[in-house]
């Protein structure tokens, strides 16, 4: 049967409509796939060679200070990124197929996910580290196989927390106030997790623990999944009573602030758009990788780095026009809807989020004010600039986003677009090769003013270029529907 379900899988993706597509996708994520795991086995020397070159301390015990940490950041990227396989199982439970099989394959299928095996290429290259430097035999295996077998019984948890985003939010707040006080030394948190993982290192037999954790979790999850495993109970559709929101304020502005009002509407009702949302929220640390290597501390790496703190919302979003819109773009076509308030509307929506990013980013001021003022350059080009390319890229965007999915995954389909690729060479390179040699010839304060003079210039034209956006997006009308259509 397990191998009946595999060539389905196979079926299903070369019977595609979007076969092409599919495997252009699937060799770009290949690279991205590869390129992460290098970074993985990366990550592993360094956990391991710079305590004990830098800091003249035994690795097992930092890293283990730290795991607790580790494997709950593990949960929360499972939680909002690791699809549950719920929609391939659903037309098997009117065959003759036991449940029992489709609960072990459905478990099964969750561990082929890259967030399950992609640890293995930390912890694997980690264990041969620890042998090679005379570590214990016995030790380092338990060591290495608790940490595994502890993040596979996360990939449990996260499929009996699917849907309970206030628990997870409630966890994820305990550990920040958790890691709070363990930083000013109220409560370490850290000690307690060094002595709980060293135990498996000084007593290899502990793991037993772990093991036992495992079966357990496996069976609760089991039993969970069969309670719910039926059409009309734990896989079908959530049915809600129907309600209006409006934010009153905006509707003095006609058309445009209806426009605004429905894709508010939108991120506080799809789950879809709510991760978008959160990734927008997450890239403001992405200015945090400034300690993490020289090479973040150039002034073009960190124009690159403001581009995306002040801009996650700018990327993440605006990349999605009009993808967010594609179960009822149709029919907004066959209606007289005024193309460029439609734009106008997004352009505000990302323009505000990008200005509010910018007066957050300025806790960066702390570390230096020179990198708040190289984030607000940043911030400034995205304004003026990138919240236009990135309107402009939508009309080459064909990938179709169902908002009424249960599940966690964005879209179903891909699209591949070289014009959208091309895109990238005046949202990233150019300000980052005007800031740079601006900087290094005149300093910060010109290299700013130099990447706010262009986010002026897009401003103040913005009407000009809106129109040549519209004229694009009309002649890719078509297009665009026949493939939001699935044809």
């Amino acid at each position: 049967m397990l191998q009946r379900f595999i060539k389905l899988e196979f079926k299903s993706f070369f019977r595609s409509s979007s076969l092409a597509a599919n495997v252009i996708v699937k060799i770009f994520q290949l690279l991205g796939m590869l390129y992460m795991l290098a970074m993985f086995v990366f990550i592993a020397f360094g956990a391991y060679y710079f305590p004990k070159k830098e800091m003249h301390i035994d690795p097992v015990l930092v890293i283990s200070r730290f795991l607790i940490y580790w494997l709950v950041a593990d949960l929360f990227l499972r939680y909002f990124f690791q699809q549950m396989p719920t929609q391939n199982i659903k037309p098997f439970l009117t065959m003759n197929i036991k449940k029992s099989t489709l609960v072990n394959y459905m478990i099964g299928k969750t561990f082929s996910s890259f967030f399950s095996w992609g640890g293995l290429f930390i912890y694997i290259p980690l264990l041969v580290i620890l042998l090679y430097n005379g570590h214990s035999v016995a030790g380092s295996f338990a060591w290495i196989f608790a940490i595994i077998i502890l993040s596979f019984c996360s990939n449990f948890l996260n499929i009996l927390l699917n849907g309970k985003d206030a628990v997870v939010w409630i966890i994820g707040l305990i550990l920040v106030v958790f890691a709070g006080l363990d930083y000013y030394k109220i409560i370490s948190l850290s000690s307690f997790s060094e002595l709980v993982f060293t135990k498996f290192y000084n007593h290899w037999w502990t793991i037993i623990g772990p093991i036992l954790l495992m079966w357990i979790g496996f069976f609760i999850v089991k039993k969970f999944i069969k309670e719910n495993f039926y059409l009309d109970k734990g896989l079908e559709m959530k049915q809600e009573v129907g309600k209006t929101e409006s934010i009153q304020f905006l509707n003095k502005y006609g058309v445009l602030g209806t426009f605004i009002n429905n894709d508010i509407r939108m991120i506080k009702r799809s789950k879809a758009a709510k991760s978008i949302a959160l990734g927008s929220f997450l890239f403001l640390f992405y200015g945090l990788l400034l300690f993490s290597s020289p090479t973040y501390k150039t002034a073009y790496m960190q124009l690159f780095m403001g581009l995306f703190v002040t801009g996650g919302f700018l990327f993440m979003f605006g990349q999605r026009v009009p993808s967010f819109d594609s179960s009822y773009y149709p029919l907004m076509m066959t209606l007289n809807v005024p193309y460029k308030e439609y734009l106008k509307a997004k352009w505000w929506l990302i323009v505000s989020a990008v200005a509010v990013s910018m007066v957050v980013a300025i806790a960066y001021a702390f570390v230096s004010w020179e990198l708040y003022f190289t984030f607000l350059a940043g911030g400034l080009y995205n304004i003026g600039v990138n919240s236009q390319i990135v309107l402009l890229s939508g009309a080459y965007n064909k990938n179709p986003i169902d908002l009424n999915a249960r599940g966690k995954s964005i879209g179903k389909k891909n699209n591949f677009s070289f014009k959208s690729i091309l895109m990238i060479l005046p949202q990233m390179v150019l300000p980052m090769a005007v800031f740079a040699g601006t900087k290094y010839l005149f300093g910060t304060t010109a290299a700013v003013a130099s990447l706010g003079f262009l986010g002026l210039i897009g401003f103040l034209f913005r009407e000009k270029f809106f129109d040549f956006i519209v004229k694009l997006y009309k002649k890719e009308k078509y297009s665009t529907i026949k493939a939001f259509k699935g044809n």
